[in-house]
């Protein structure tokens, strides 16, 4: 027993390594999804092009029109604003209980992931990159919460192996 009168098992080196590993791997995506919500695109937005910026507050607006019109948008666009705001975010979900123990919480990663988006969408408000759309929070809150399923998932065949 450790001082505060719990059981507390070393963690193992290889536990150790898989935890800084996936840190890594989290810290990497970061990143990358910072690159990509913030500069990717970033062109598109130049002073001199004839751009208006808007923000979505309306929940499912965006989403129910890209199903809408799915079939006069290209297969890409459709693609990148439903699916890709759901891919960008399993990451959150997958790495989160991978990096922290404190985070093997279904409503705690799901909880961090609906914040993090809500603030990538804040910043994207105030900073006038890309667009702020409540359903990007809706989509990539469900990212998060499948990427915490993808975890649960792993474990579970890792503890059977």
């Amino acid at each position: 027993m450790n001082s505060t009168g719990q059981n507390h098992k070393p963690e193992s080196l290889r536990k150790r390594r898989a935890r800084k590993f996936g840190l890594l791997l989290f810290v990497i995506y970061l990143i990358v999804l910072t690159y990509f919500l913030f500069f990717a695109d970033w062109y598109d937005h130049a002073p001199g092009k004839h751009w208006t910026y808007h923000a979505n507050l309306i929940p499912f607006l965006e989403i129910l029109r890209f199903c809408r019109y799915a079939g006069q948008l290209s297969p890409l666009t459709v693609f990148l604003n439903l699916v890709g705001n759901i891919l960008g975010f399993l990451p959150f979900g997958f790495f989160l209980p991978v990096i922290a123990r404190k985070n093997r919480r279904f409503l705690k990663v799901t909880l961090l992931g609906c914040l993090t988006s809500v603030l990538v969408e804040l910043v994207q408000l105030v900073t006038r990159t890309g667009v702020c759309d409540i359903d990007d929070v809706i989509l990539n809150t469900a990212g998060a919460a499948l990427g915490y399923l993808l975890f649960l998932l792993a474990d579970n065949l890792r503890i059977r192996r």
